[in-house]
């Protein structure tokens, strides 16, 4: 198999994925970029000039720095140079954004991860600009741990009594997991990294926000979502445009705007608890189901009540 043939089996790969895993393969693709990269700047003799292409990926407290650089207010909240770093973000995104998509939609994943990535990046600037004992400091803002955090938070708020085991201690509810992990980010802000430990916190409102608007009816992922499939039809207007001539090898120019819109399809995004997919009897199952976890945790269901979850739960994804 050619490099060709396996590029192109990767992206089919990750087309056809979820967009919790969508997420973690761009976190590990931009981490590898990031590690060869350095590989490549130290055998060339330069090591130091890795700090240098980090500076185009993380996210600077200098308003004058961050005006010559605006993409790095989204590419931070991909970026990991740090294996535990990264390793930690991902299994606590993997964990808790699989059971978020219990009770919510791929869309509202991918905008509350990236509104939580946000909040972090403005509670970080804000501090830095405003607080004296950061005054003539500057630093560099990367990780996803604000995004992480806000799907932690939110899932939390959502499935409280959700009970999940833990290696060493056992079976807790997610209320537990969710209020010491904001009492060591409010513990860590006194250490050396303030900077990211403020981020968190921004993360953490985030996700409570989200989750406490949501129970009300209220989605504030909303406009996010409308203004990305505006975007994304306005791409593939000009895709189509562009590339009509091509289409008797990458399809026709409808079935490509047909897939552009999978993600966004409905200007309104589905209310609390909803997907279009599901039938009224899939969800009062799913509610059912739902309702015998938060008692008795996951243990308790039977094996067909498993496989019905599953099944459930891939129709809604």
């Amino acid at each position: 198999m050619g490099v060709t043939d396996t590029i192109r089996q990767m992206r089919r790969s990750f087309d056809g994925s979820t967009m919790l895993m969508k997420i973690i393969w761009i976190n590990i693709g931009i981490f590898i970029l990031l590690r060869v990269a350095a590989i490549v700047c130290m055998f060339a003799g330069c090591p130091d000039f890795i700090n240098t292409i980090m500076s185009y990926v993380q996210l600077p407290s200098n308003p004058a720095t961050l005006a010559t650089r605006p993409w790095t207010i989204v590419t931070y909240m991909f970026a990991q140079y740090d294996v535990l770093h990264i390793l930690f973000n991902l299994l606590w995104l993997y964990w808790f954004g699989t059971l978020f998509m219990m009770v919510a939609t791929q869309r509202q994943l991918f905008a509350l991860y990236i509104l939580g990535g946000l909040g972090g990046a403005l509670l970080f600037l804000v501090s830095y600009a405003v607080m004296p004992v950061f005054a003539f400091h500057n630093a560099m803002l990367i990780g996803s741990s604000a995004s992480v955090i806000a799907i932690v938070t939110a899932t939390a708020i959502l499935m409280p009594d959700f009970r999940m085991h833990l290696l060493f201690i056992g079976s807790i509810s997610l209320k537990w997991i969710a209020i010491a992990t904001i009492a060591l980010v409010l513990i860590g802000v006194t250490g050396s990294n303030a900077g990211g430990e403020i981020a968190h916190i921004g993360g953490v409102l985030t996700g409570a926000i989200y989750a406490l608007r949501l129970k009300r009816r209220h989605d504030i992922t909303g406009p996010f979502n409308r203004a990305f499939d505006r975007m994304a039809n306005l791409w593939n207007r000009f895709a189509s445009t562009i590339w009509g001539s091509f289409s008797h090898k990458t399809g026709t120019p409808g079935q490509k705007q047909a897939s552009g819109r999978q993600y966004g399809a409905s200007s309104t995004p589905p209310p609390y608890g909803k997907n279009p997919t599901c039938d009224d009897n899939d969800r009062e199952v799913l509610d059912a189901i739902l309702d015998k976890i938060k008692k008795s945790g996951y243990s308790a269901l039977t094996p067909q009540e498993r496989q019905r979850l599953f099944d459930v739960s891939r129709k809604i994804k």
